[in-house]
């Protein structure tokens, strides 16, 4: 047997469900993105999970300042946050559980995916409605939450894309972009392309094959190779903008809840899924705090696809 199948089939066993709590907003600006975890778990999510909490990792104080040298926001702070952040996700690995985290920005996945690298090779499904291919010359502020993807691959500043001596995390070829809407928007702004060897999956593409085909072509994807398995990305701006406006950077369009549902089913359902990343949501801009809820219930019918035993 393959070791990646090796080590699917166990960890299909039991799969406990972990909250890390990740509010880092290093990657963005304290817009507020970083009440996520507090909002969802008083919204029930833990509860709705069943899952265990597996701690809080704080992120170095912000700096607003833009690095000379990197052009990018707090790349050094990032850096060592992604570091801790491994450490913890680690420690949920090493005992069995599944991951989920909390940001928080998108930089959080960063400390995700170096937790898995350090346990081979692994893929990912990046569900956003942003490419977040930047690199820093395009992007206007130099946040990396504009970035992480390209990041992760190894494109841009050594500091953070070979993280422990470890990059890439990601090599194209297991990575699947999936429901973004950016095309046209990355494109003026100079982002520079998406590799040919990198599954992407946008919007249209999604609506045409319907959520569950196209869901399970991204799975198919990453399950084929020589991963060991795969983390699953949710940027919570991939649902529609009418549906989900605590967002930072809002664009029209995306999927319906129905529709993020069946992907993450359908993603999670499979024994090679590794942990989640759940990002970007921000509680300032839902006051009557209907869309966390909302987004805990989207969660725990996803979750509850996830197989508990063998």
């Amino acid at each position: 047997m393959r070791e990646a199948e090796a080590e699917a089939d166990a960890d299909a066993v039991i799969a406990e469900a972990a909250i890390v709590e990740a509010p880092s907003v290093l990657g963005l600006r304290p817009s507020g993105v970083q009440d996520m975890p507090a909002a969802l778990l008083g919204a029930g999510l833990r509860e709705r999970l069943g899952a265990v909490w597996a701690g809080r990792v704080e992120a170095p104080a912000y700096d607003p300042r833009r690095d000379e040298g990197t052009g990018i926001l707090n790349p050094e702070g990032i850096a060592r946050y992604s570091v801790d952040l491994a450490d913890a996700v680690t420690g949920v690995l090493g005992r069995g559980g599944f991951p989920v985290v909390l940001g928080g920005d998108c930089s959080v996945l960063l400390g995700g995916l170096l937790a898995l690298r350090r346990r081979g090779r692994h893929g990912l499904l990046f569900l956003d409605g942003h490419t977040d291919f930047y690199q820093p010359s395009a992007e206007p502020t130099g946040e990396v939450a504009s970035m992480e993807l390209a990041l992760a691959t190894g494109r841009g500043p050594r500091l953070l894309t070979d993280l422990e001596g470890r990059g890439p995390l990601l090599r194209d070829e297991d990575i699947v972009a999936f429901g973004f809407r950016d095309t046209a928007e990355s494109a003026e702004a100079g982002m520079q392309p998406l590799p040919p060897r990198l599954r992407a999956i946008g919007l249209d593409e999604v609506r045409a094959a319907g959520a569950g085909a196209a869901a399970r072509q991204a799975v198919g994807h990453l399950t084929t190779g020589a991963t060991a398995g795969f983390w699953v990305h949710l940027d919570v701006d991939v649902l529609d903008d009418a549906l989900m406006p605590a967002v930072d950077y809002r664009l029209p369009g995306g999927l319906t809840w129905e529709e993020l549902e069946t992907v993450l089913a359908t993603a999670l359902t499979d024994p090679h899924a590794r942990g989640l990343t759940v990002t970007i949501f921000n509680p300032r801009l839902d006051p009557g705090g209907t869309r966390a809820a909302r987004l805990v219930e989207c969660l725990g019918r996803g979750w509850s696809a996830r197989p508990r035993v063998r």
